[in-house]
């Protein structure tokens, strides 16, 4: 069943699609959730307030919500993010049919463009992980040139479990840590690797904001080739994707995915009239 619960956060509310929360965020105001969070922990250094602590974002798409409807395990974990955004055109035109609209669209390459830039303003510190060998590297290197004076750095740890086993959390937030923890680290691991990640990441670097953007970091890093804008406006980008990789992606969007989709369309028309009684 469809709800709306206030959060306390900058958005103020969440609803519920496929049995998993999404917050009513525009992108504007989850950077605001973030670096305000930023701020709060600057000034909260010296006493026990941990209002100032970093945070978890998942960035949710069709393929998101389709796993945690099948697996009560993956739904704890994508649960326990502390905000999850919509990064699909599909889940906004749900929300709509379900009478309770989703601001806009958030997806992890752009979300880590306007990461940077905001970083890049107010002096802040990113970490890039994941990603194919050179994604991060590469990545760090068209952020510097686009944002001159980004505190930003790139790293490969190699290959992480799925789950990550503790031995690779404690290896890997080592790594990020060095020389301090960072305000920001985003991971390119894909869904669910990156929020298993996350979460084990949350424990260790816990002022850390962590951010999901799956193949983000290899489209910053020109290894992989995005589809055009207007694909993305109308929601099908990922036919642009599926033309790229069809072997890989065929049975995810075409025999999970889509089927999967029509049942949210359908339940959301179906939450949208029992609301009306």
């Amino acid at each position: 069943m469809a709800s709306t619960t206030d959060h306390g956060h900058a958005g103020g509310e969440s609803i519920e699609l496929m049995g998993l929360s999404i917050d009513r965020l525009d992108d504007e105001h989850l950077l605001d959730e973030m670096f305000d969070a930023m701020h709060r922990r600057s000034d909260d250094r010296r006493g026990d307030d941990r209002r100032g602590r970093g945070g978890w974002v998942v960035t949710v798409d069709v393929d998101v919500l389709r796993r945690q409807a099948a697996d009560p395990e993956l739904r704890a974990l994508y649960g326990a993010a502390d905000l999850r955004v919509a990064a699909g055109m599909q889940l906004l035109w749900a929300s709509r049919v379900q009478g309770q609209p989703l601001p806009s669209r958030i997806a992890g390459t752009a979300l880590a463009l306007r990461i940077a830039s905001r970083a890049a303003d107010e002096g802040r510190s990113i970490v890039l992980v994941g990603g194919d060998p050179g994604a991060a590297e590469g990545a760090e290197a068209m952020l510097h040139r686009r944002y001159p004076g980004l505190d930003v750095r790139g790293i490969c740890p190699g290959r992480v479990s799925l789950p990550a086993s503790d031995d690779e959390l404690d290896a890997l937030a080592e790594a990020i840590a060095s020389p301090r923890v960072p305000d920001v680290v985003l991971l390119a691991y894909g869904s669910p690797k990156q929020e298993y990640v996350a979460r084990g990441l949350r424990e260790r670097v816990g002022e850390a904001w962590l951010v999901g953007v799956g193949p983000g970091l290899g489209l910053l890093a020109g290894q992989i080739h995005d589809a055009p804008p207007w694909m993305h406006e109308l929601g099908v980008d990922w036919i642009h994707r599926l033309a790229k990789s069809p072997r890989r992606l065929a049975k995810r969007y075409l025999v999970d995915d889509l089927p999967f989709a029509a049942r949210m369309f359908a339940s959301a028309a179906v939450a949208r009239i029992s609301r009306r009684r």
